[in-house]
């Protein structure tokens, strides 16, 4: 698995994107929080996508909220690409360049459908657990918010 720091606004990413986007609207409705290209191209925002034998895997990205908080963002495994460790990959990805960064926490907001179910599950795995909302986020029955303390 190569991952690669990218341009979510390059033409390659586009249908994935799309998918990711459309799949979480179906389900989520005006409460999906997944950002567009243009919000993965922030400056707060890192975007990175993973390749297998020179095929999009998935993608991630990491939000700074603020010199000790980051958030995990818009993980995407390609429909073609599940469970093959592509989202474990992308995550311990994120999780490392948010220690490297010095963060002391680590943020997600994610549906509550069965759809989310494997992300959920992939989170937990590495120690995600539930906390309160964060940032500008507002509770609802479609999402809930999931935190890793990465001090320890």
């Amino acid at each position: 698995m190569d991952i690669r720091q990218d341009d979510p606004t390059a033409p390659y990413v586009a249908d994935l994107l799309a998918h990711h986007l459309e799949e979480l609207r179906s389900v989520m409705g005006e409460h999906a929080q997944a950002l567009d290209a243009s919000g993965l191209s922030a400056s707060s925002v890192t975007f990175w996508t993973a390749w297998h034998d020179g095929a999009l895997a998935g993608f991630g990205a990491l939000k700074q909220l603020d010199e000790t908080h980051g958030e995990v963002k818009s993980m995407r495994a390609a429909p073609t690409a599940r469970r093959t460790g592509v989202g474990r990959a992308i995550l311990d990805h994120i999780v490392a360049e948010a220690r490297k960064r010095g963060y002391a926490r680590l943020s997600l907001e994610t549906g509550t459908a069965p759809l989310h179910g494997p992300a959920i599950s992939l989170y937990r795995s590495v120690g995600f657990v539930p906390c309160a909302p964060f940032a500008d986020y507002q509770a609802s029955l479609h999402n809930q918010f999931m935190s890793l303390d990465l001090s320890r």
